[in-house]
């Protein structure tokens, strides 16, 4: 069996069943104590520095654990396959890359594994109340150059010619820039929208055509991902919002109000101006209401008929808030119109649909 591979390693040793027993103590012991100190050791270490708030070291720590794990147990199997064939594979020179290679991807795999973590967690990176959405940019671009970077320093190791390949991926690279030139201007989008914060994971945004109107679940390279009242899950390209205007209703401070009321002319004036003025008050005295913007007025007359306007803004991003000062306002409305027998004409009818 082993005259099979004395080309690779031509020093290698006929196995003995002393070896043999060694080799597999080796392995057994290696993995009890991988799995039942290794393990658990590192684990207790990121509980204590999450207890002394380096809560960042301990993430580091908990997802470098089974790349860790991993390269012990290669350590050993290494080490055991030595003892048994009596070379040193380690320092053998037709092994000693191969093992080097995996040290390397050991590193590299935890460093992904913790981009990977923070991608699927961004918030755990975020230092203010408010989640910067750059972080999910940056974690897939940073995942995408870690395997760069791995796949050529592991094939330098071997002597690959990285130059005539970094080449030709330049001229493809022209190549491809050309047919997805469609792609690349949604991925720019992206970095704009990124790049001037409109708007976060979490913020309810709507266009100005009102095509697009819900909550943000994510954003990537390519596309924005928002839930809509009625429509579910929508992709929505990133140049398709760089190029409309945006409204983040999330950011609101205050929410509008109008409504109107449409009277006869037939109503006095003095009735008409006293019942404008009580409805203004009581609008002033609602403890929910902006008091700088409150507009009660007559601001249209068609012949036999006066339009009344309300407008007024609420304290509030809340839209059942709102509605609920809108609900009290009406009937505050109401019941003042009825105290000064103001007639009313519906909105539809002829006394304020036509233009004589």
């Amino acid at each position: 069996m082993l005259d099979s591979i004395q080309w690779l390693l031509p020093d290698i040793e006929q196995l003995i069943w002393q070896r043999i027993v060694m080799a597999i103590a080796i392995i057994i012991v290696g993995f009890l104590v991988q799995r039942y100190i290794l393990k658990p050791s590192i684990k207790a270490f990121a509980n204590f520095l999450r207890r002394k708030g380096r809560s960042v070291i301990a993430d580091i720590t908990e997802q470098f654990s089974k790349a860790t794990r991993y390269a012990f147990m290669t350590i050993v199997i290494t080490l055991s396959v030595s003892i048994l064939i009596k070379v040193w594979l380690f320092t053998a020179e037709s092994t000693k890359d191969f093992f080097i290679s995996l040290m390397f991807y050991f590193a590299f795999k935890g460093l992904y594994d913790l981009l990977t973590f923070y991608l699927l967690h961004p918030e755990r990176l975020q230092t203010g109340k408010d989640q910067d959405i750059l972080t999910p940019f940056f974690l897939r671009i940073s995942k995408v150059l870690v395997m760069l970077v791995a796949m050529f320093f592991i094939a330098s190791l071997w002597g690959f010619n990285l130059n005539g390949f970094l080449t030709a991926i330049g001229l493809t690279g022209v190549a491809l820039a050309f047919g997805i030139r469609d792609t690349l201007t949604h991925i720019f989008g992206g970095m704009s929208v990124a790049l001037d914060k409109p708007f976060q994971i979490g913020d309810w945004i709507a266009t100005e055509d009102q095509k697009i109107d819900g909550v943000v679940e994510d954003i990537n390279l390519r596309s924005t991902l928002i839930q809509t009242g009625d429509k579910g899950l929508v992709y929505v390209p990133n140049a398709y919002l760089v190029n409309r205007p945006i409204y983040n209703l999330s950011k609101r401070g205050k929410r509008k109000c109008e409504q109107s009321f449409y009277v006869s002319s037939s109503n006095s004036e003095e009735s008409l101006r006293a019942v404008v003025e009580k409805i203004r008050e009581q609008i002033t005295l609602h403890p929910q209401t902006e008091k700088e913007i409150i507009h009660v007025t007559i601001d249209d007359y068609r012949p036999g008929s006066f339009r009344l306007f309300i407008r007024y803004f609420v304290q509030t991003n809340d839209t059942g808030v709102m509605l609920d000062v809108k609900q009290d306002i009406l009937f505050v409305c109401k019941h003042l119109l009825e105290e000064y027998a103001i007639e009313l004409i519906p909105a539809d009818s002829e006394l304020w649909l036509r233009n004589d």
